[in-house]
């Protein structure tokens, strides 16, 4: 049973590959309106809890719930639909269609929604508003500078007013002034109520955030949250079979 008022909830969670154990063991809880930065360095992980946390992958073993939703128990579409409905996604490499406009770049993240063209395109416009691009809805990506099409993207991931937001190194393609001002907004979406966790390896990005929860070896090495929590791979009590690592 999910706890009240958290949106993430992993317990014990393991996600093995052939010979590889890219996580081991990870619990974790976020609450409803938090914004958390994972860190680690490549191969700690936080790659593999960015795809168990955002449904694209199954743990080996242990407990994830999402939004309420146990995802042991869910067919892949269900998967599908819970992906729609409560998570949004923002990646480093912006993954815009080159094609169209801001607007329809953005109304495209309803399609699934079932809400007809007008609605989706009358929404797009207000979130893109909403994060400073209300004089761009127009414009196509080649048309945007770096800062302004990772802004088109977080308009996407938002415009169905998800219950988490996951933002995969959303300031590595950028210049650092770019960078900041997407922080900038990532803070205000969480101020208006919006739970985000970044994935990131900049120490700097992280110190910002209210929360840090740090990834070596595929284990929680330190969370800000529980300052008593520690690494137990050094514990002789627990599993001392460490194959390796994912990124």
């Amino acid at each position: 049973m999910s706890a009240p008022h958290s949106v993430v909830e992993l317990a014990s969670v393991t996600r093995e590959y052939p010979g590889v154990t890219a996580l081991a063991g990870v619990d974790l809880t976020v609450r409803r309106g938090e914004l958390a930065a994972i860190i680690g360095p490549s191969g700690s992980g936080k790659s593999t809890m960015l795809n168990v946390i955002g449904t694209l992958d199954r743990p080996t073993a242990g407990r994830v719930t999402i939004d309420g939703h146990e995802i042991a128990g869910l067919t892949d579409r269900q998967l599908s639909a819970l992906r729609a409905q409560s998570i949004g996604f923002v990646f480093q490499q912006f993954h815009l269609a080159e094609g169209v406009s801001a607007l329809d770049n953005v109304a495209d993240g309803l399609l699934y929604s079932g809400r007809g063209l007008k609605d989706r395109r009358h929404r797009a416009a207000a979130v893109l508003e909403r994060v400073g691009l209300g004089d761009r809805i127009h414009h196509r990506p080649a048309e945007l500078s770096g800062g302004q099409k990772q802004r088109v993207a977080i308009a996407r991931a938002v415009v169905g007013e998800p219950a988490l937001l996951l933002a995969d190194e959303p300031t590595g393609a950028l210049d650092s002034t770019s960078g900041k001002a997407v922080m900038d907004l990532l803070n205000e979406l969480n101020a208006t109520g919006t739970t985000i966790l970044v994935i990131t390896h900049d120490q700097g990005i992280a110190e910002s955030l209210p929360r840090q929860v740090a990834m070596l070896d595929g284990r929680v090495q330190h969370d800000s949250d529980h300052p008593d929590h520690s690494d137990r791979s050094d514990d002789p009590d627990a599993s001392t079979t460490q194959m390796g690592a994912a990124c």
